[in-house]
């Protein structure tokens, strides 16, 4: 039997926000703590908090999690290397799980990409992202992750801003005679909500630590 907890949403009104808390809800975990910009509604501390806001509000964020003293899931994307140095600090008092994006298939997706950049490391690579029109940062979270598989060569990012396309990245290898393309299309926002649900599964049964979607789909006994 699944055990019960109590969490808390920051940007609780957000698209991903809202998806969290329905997800959620099916099993029957408490909602006691919300944060947005309605303000605070706090019924009780919560057992982990997740932070579904914007880097803007990162510090106020944080300030939160040394108040409850509790784990910490944050999918807030476009983080800059400060504020990633201040999570890694903060991961010595609290678990942490940081992610750009909590879907199982873009972790398949690496993996992927991984190993066709290493069978076929002399093929041009470039990388298309696509999201709803209100997204502001490009190129998005995940691209960069991708990117980051390519440490020996500077892949370009191609971005585009649509409708409203919750998210969809493909990688593309191109030889002299054929292109090869990974593709990983998300359907609903609810697959990163189902991925958050995961994460607070994995990080409430965790010592104090750093640790990224990756290490809560293929498993780690110890912290990075």
């Amino acid at each position: 039997m699944e055990k019960k907890f109590s969490y808390g949403v920051i940007g609780s009104t957000g698209r991903l926000g809202i998806e969290v808390i329905n997800v959620f809800s099916e099993k029957h975990h408490r909602l006691v703590y919300t944060r947005s910009i309605e303000g605070d509604k706090n019924e009780e501390n919560p057992q982990i908090l997740i932070d579904c806001s914007l880097p803007d509000a990162f510090e106020t964020n944080l300030s939160l999690v040394h108040e409850f003293k509790v784990p910490l899931i944050i999918a807030v994307t476009n983080l800059n290397e400060q504020q990633l140095e201040k999570l890694q600090k903060l991961s010595s008092d609290v678990p942490v799980v940081q992610s750009y994006n909590f879907s199982i298939g873009i972790q398949i997706l690496l993996k992927l990409a991984s190993a066709a950049k290493d069978i076929i490391p002399e093929w041009d690579v470039e990388i298309e992202e696509v999201h709803h029109r209100f997204k502001l940062d490009k190129p998005s979270g995940t691209a960069k992750m991708i990117k980051q598989l390519f440490t020996e060569k500077d892949v370009p990012v191609s971005s585009l801003r649509l409708g409203n396309v919750p998210g969809d990245h493909t990688v593309y290898f191109g030889g002299l005679g054929e292109v090869l393309s990974i593709k990983h299309s998300a359907i609903s926002r609810r697959t990163f909500a189902e991925g958050i649900l995961r994460s607070a599964e994995f990080i409430l049964k965790k010592k104090n630590g750093f640790y990224n979607f990756t290490d809560v789909i293929f498993g780690t006994d110890q912290p990075q």
